[in-house]
C-alpha cells in the first residue's frame, strides 16, 4: 500500500527506544489519552528521508509508560534501529471533532492576528500547561516585530475567531505581552 501525501498525515507519536530483547518499543504518544494512538491505525514510520507502513502486533502498558511490539521487529537491534521514528496516521483515521474544536496540527501554521489587525505571526506549536493549553507564536512575513509570544488557548476570551480554510486565528491580546 502507498503512503498518502503528507498533508493528508497527522504525527501522534514517536518510537522512544528499543524495550527488552525480543523487539518491543517504547511508544511516546500525542494522543490524550495516551493509549489512543493504537486506535489510529495504520501507522506509517518515518525514519529520517525512509517512509514505512508499519501494524502493530500488540502493546500494553510499563509503569507510567507504553510499549508495543511491532510487525517485523523480532528483536533489539530492530528495535534500536526504529529509535525516534515518527508514527504518522492518516487524519482521516481521526473521529470528527464538535464544532468549536480542533486538533492541534490544524493550528499549526495559522496566522495570528489580534483583533486590531496586528499580525503577531504565525502558530508554530502548542504546549500543555496544565491550566490550558498555549499557543507558541513566531514572527512570519509580515508580522508586527520579530518577538516569539506565548498566547494562552482560552476561547471566547482571548482566541476570539479561529478559521481554518483561511489559516487565520484571532486573539484578543496585548502585543506587548
Amino acid at each position: 500500500m502507498a503512503i498518502p501525501a503528507i498533508d493528508q498525515l497527522l504525527t501522534i507519536g514517536r518510537i522512544q527506544s528499543a524495550y527488552g530483547i525480543k523487539g518491543w518499543v517504547w511508544i511516546y504518544a500525542n494522543t490524550e489519552p495516551m493509549d489512543n494512538v493504537f486506535a489510529y491505525t495504520p501507522w506509517y514510520l518515518q525514519i529520517g528521508k525512509d517512509w514505512r507502513e508499519i501494524e502493530v502486533v500488540e502493546w500494553r502498558e510499563q509503569g507510567k509508560g507504553i510499549i508495543a511490539r511491532l510487525a517485523g521487529c523480532n528483536d533489539r537491534n530492530a528495535a534500536e534501529a526504529l529509535h525516534n521514528a515518527i508514527i504518522w496516521t492518516a487524519k482521516a483515521n481521526l473521529p470528527d471533532l464538535p464544532e468549536g474544536d480542533y486538533y492541534w496540527s490544524d493550528l499549526v501554521d495559522l496566522q495570528v492576528w489580534t483583533v486590531n489587525g496586528q499580525l503577531l505571526g504565525q502558530v508554530y506549536s502548542l504546549m500543555e500547561t496544565g491550566a490550558n493549553d498555549v499557543l507558541v507564536v513566531r514572527a512570519c512575513a509580515g508580522s508586527i516585530d520579530s518577538q516569539e509570544r506565548l498566547i494562552p488557548w482560552i476561547p471566547e476570551q482571548v482566541v476570539t475567531a479561529v478559521d481554518i480554510v483561511n489559516r487565520r486565528l484571532v486573539v484578543d491580546w496585548d502585543i506587548d505581552f
